[in-house]
């Protein structure tokens, strides 16, 4: 219960830090502004079946309201200038957004202005005025990051209830995206849908004592991912593990990623993501014992699966693996 408490706080923060200094969440700041006008055209990968399409032109999702529950494809289009990833969490029976701007937005307030004063364990001890029902809240997984331009699909079993939808990488600024309009609600509703659980070329498991470990060598072209949760935690920047999918170049732009995917670094996490890294996707943080699904197009060369913690190559979840060109040279 600890962990689960440490874990729900902590990415609780990063939602509504800040999020007062926004009058509403439909507005987008003149800053986030400048990023919108994103001109490479998106790459809209096959829909094998029904799926929810969810857009982000800047600061912002463009998604339905209501959804049903089951098995559900999520297409996230990334037509926006900055790289953004989606996460899901599930509030309890009867609570919205304006419950949580309530209730939550003071506490986390007045706990981040001790913490950044470097009174940390008042800070700390103000979290505890939270109400109960926050603790009920789940992180039932999302989108994983994607690059400017990029589209990712990621399908999910949701359960029946109310989401917040929000993405809390970093402006320049320090400002978290979801401070700026990306923070939405979504209504998952008890009729279910039609889908069934997808089939997978890969396998991929995480653990905390396995790492990431990929059971397969992928191939060229539509590739689906299966992630199987084997447990989770809470790690020292307060969030669980998940997995994201990148392109990367060279050695170097591995260091470049290990140290960026850290939300509590200062320099980390921050818009614009590192050069030579193009993010395809993935599956964000789900309870042990979870599964999902992520697909992507892959063509030949260097790639990595990622987990957003402190330095995750120590971890083992920060695996390389690389695409060869198909041989079609007759036998």
């Amino acid at each position: 219960m600890k962990i689960i408490k440490s874990l729900l706080t902590s990415l609780f923060s990063i939602i509504f830090l800040l999020s007062l200094g926004c009058k509403n969440n439909n507005q987008i700041s003149d800053e986030a502004i400048s990023h919108q006008d994103y001109k490479k055209e998106t790459t809209i990968t096959t829909i094998e079946e029904p799926g929810i399409t969810i857009i982000s032109r800047g600061m912002n999702f463009e998604l339905p309201k209501k959804i049903k529950s089951g098995w559900q494809k999520l297409n996230y289009e990334n037509r926006s200038g900055d790289t953004h990833f989606l996460v899901l969490e599930k509030l309890p029976a009867g609570k919205h957004i304006a419950d949580s701007k309530k209730e939550v937005v003071p506490v986390f307030l007045d706990a981040m202005n001790l913490i950044n004063i470097g009174n940390t364990e008042q800070g700390f001890k103000k979290f505890k005025e939270l109400p109960e029902w926050f603790f009920n809240m789940k992180f039932l997984g999302g989108v994983g990051l994607v690059s400017p331009g990029n589209t990712a699909q990621t399908t999910l079993n949701l359960e029946p209830g109310n989401y917040l939808v929000e993405c809390y990488v970093k402006m320049p600024d320090g400002i978290f995206h979801s401070a700026m309009g990306m923070l939405e609600e979504i209504e998952v509703l008890p009729a279910k849908t039609n889908v069934k659980e997808p089939q997978a070329e890969n396998v991929i498991n995480i653990s905390t004592e396995g790492g990431i470990v990929l059971e397969n060598d992928p191939e060229t072209g539509q590739q689906r991912f299966k992630v199987k949760f084997l447990d989770q935690k809470a790690y020292a920047n307060f969030v669980g593990h998940d997995v994201n999918l990148v392109r990367y170049q060279s050695d170097q732009d591995l260091k470049a990623l290990n140290d960026w995917v850290n939300w509590v670094g200062i320099n980390s996490f921050i818009s614009p993501s590192p050069k030579n890294i193009e993010f395809l996707g993935g599956v964000q943080e789900m309870p042990a014992g979870s599964v999902a699904y992520f697909s992507a197009d892959l063509i030949p060369g260097k790639y990595a699966l990622v987990a957003e913690i402190p330095d995750p190559k120590s971890k083992n979840m920060l695996k390389t693996f690389s695409v060869p060109q198909k041989d079609n040279s007759s036998k």
